[in-house]
Parts: C-alpha cells; structure tokens; sequence
C-alpha cells in the first residue's frame, strides 16, 4: 500500500465524518458538505490551515506524537481508528529499509509452536485456530475444522477466512450477520496495511479481492478500520444449523503476527448443544472413507 495515498484517504474520510454539531462548532448558513472543512479541523486540533493541509495531502514526515493526538481528538477518532493513524505516521518516518525488514519478516508464515498446538487440541469442546495477520488459518483444532468444513472444502480459499467470505458462494448463508463479518475483514485488512505496508502478500490479497469481489472494492473504498477483539458471530452450520457463538481474539506473545481465535457459547444454551453435536459430526465425518467425508463437507 501507498503510504501517502493511505494517509490522505484514510484523514479525509474521517473528516467528511464528522460533522460540525458534534465537533462542538456553530453552523451558519448553507454548507456545501456535511463533514469539517480543513480549517475547523485545523483550528481545532491547534495547527495551522496550511500544516493540516500537508497532513491530509499525505506527508505525515517529521509530525510530532502531540500533533498526532490533537488532530485524532479533532476528528473524534476511536482508539482503533488513533492507532491507525500512528501506525501510518511510523510507517511514514521508518526508513524504506527497515521496513522491508519488517516485511520480510511478516511475509514468511511462522510455525505455530508445538506447545501451542497442544493447548488447541487440549480444548476438544471449543473450536479454535491459530491464523495470521493475512487471515490464514495456520492451525485448527478438529472442532475449529469442523466449524469452518466449508472453507476447508473450497480448495480456492487456501484455508483463508478472507477469500472465503468474499470469494466462496456459501459463505453468505454460512454467516448470518455477513456484511458485519465482511465489513469487520475489510477493516482489519486496513490496519494491516497500515502496520506493514511492504507487505507483500497482503498487498496480494487486497488486491486479488479489490478484483474479483464488487462488495470488498466498496467497503475498501470506505477507509474503515477494525480490530477483532471480542463478540459474537452467528453461523449457519451445514449440519448442525444455527449457533450463537462468542468469541475471543489473542494475540501469541512473541508472534505478533499470529493470534489465537477461540469460540465458545454460554452454559446451558442451545449454542453449547450446537457444538456437542457439531463434536460428535467431526468424529464422525473425520472417520468416515474419503468420498463420504466430502459429501457431509458440501
């Protein structure tokens, strides 16, 4: 990704958010757009028309973090919206070097440890799994497999969530709440982005879905950031039906590239019978001849 084309979308479509009720700031007469003007983002975040002009052209160079902060609280950015915006001003002031460091480092798929495998496969009643910034499923427990057969059955998907939900013709009847999942994806592809834009598998993911998906290129195109943390997803299970899941997002300590995504659902629920009989469909499926098993995976 561009660094100064990712700058200047990203301030401008925030400022076109927020409107001058909410900034706290009069409105007289007749305005042409609903957002703020340059000059009342300027004026409110302490710094010149003409140095928040450089900024929003996309020259974050040399701007200090006290800047930063005032032109964020200027635009009533969120707390992932904020990081979003230091992490493209680092990106910004790192030399091109150290960043393709970073990238390379990135880029390659690491391991999921062996002692992490066994604390997944020690949750038999949880589906969990290991993936990437990029949303590549490195690991799954077999209940995690189970939950996402449908993935795993589309060869094309290449064990990505994200090409999944865009690419795959199930996956809007496999999440009940698509848009929500979808647009969650576009976002934390963003931040991503931002984070590592020498990325170069990234920057082959977003573009091969900007292509081959019209839903992505627009929601792209909204310059919206996401940091999947905690909530939860509704799924239509092929054979199971519907399940309520909750979920929790970690990041591995030492692996900031990779983060552990566990599922659970509440005691007593019909989500909890969901997954006992989604248990005992893996055990099943994961037994049965190769041909049987790829007719219950459709």
């Amino acid at each position: 990704m561009e660094n100064r084309t990712e700058v200047r979308d990203f301030l401008k479509s925030r400022r076109d958010k927020v409107t001058p009720e909410q900034a706290g700031l009069p409105v007289y007469g007749t305005r042409r757009v609903s957002g703020l003007r340059r000059n009342e983002v300027a004026m409110l975040a302490g710094v010149s028309v003409e140095y928040y002009t450089r900024l929003e052209r996309g020259n974050l160079q040399g701007v200090s973090d006290s800047v930063l902060e005032a032109i964020a609280r200027a635009l009533l950015l969120d707390e992932t919206e904020r990081n979003h915006l230091l992490d493209l001003a680092r990106a910004a002031n790192a030399s091109p070097a150290r960043l393709q460091r970073r990238a390379t480092k990135v880029t390659e798929r690491p391991a999921v440890r062996p002692s992490v495998q066994r604390i997944i496969e020690k949750m038999p009643t949880l589906p969990a799994f290991v993936q990437n910034n990029r949303f590549d499923i490195l690991f799954a427990n077999a209940l995690g497999r189970a939950l996402y057969s449908e993935m795993y059955a589309d060869t094309a998907c290449g064990a990505n969530t994200a090409r999944f939900v865009f690419l795959s013709p199930v996956a809007r009847r496999f999440y009940l709440d698509w848009e929500r999942v979808a647009r969650g994806a576009v976002g934390a592809l963003r931040v991503e982005a931002g984070r590592n834009p020498y990325d170069r598998e990234l920057s082959n993911l977003i573009g091969e879905l900007s292509t081959r998906s019209d839903s992505f290129r627009v929601m792209w195109g909204a310059n919206d950031v996401h940091v999947f943390r905690e909530g939860i997803k509704r799924f239509h299970h092929p054979a199971v039906g519907e399940l309520d899941l909750e979920h929790e997002s970690m990041q591995l300590p030492g692996d900031s590239a990779l983060s552990v995504t566990v599922y659970s659902a509440p005691p007593g629920s019909a989500a909890e019978d969901g997954l006992s009989l989604l248990a005992t469909w893996s055990a099943t499926a994961e037994g049965a001849p190769a041909d049987d098993q790829a007719n219950q995976t459709r």
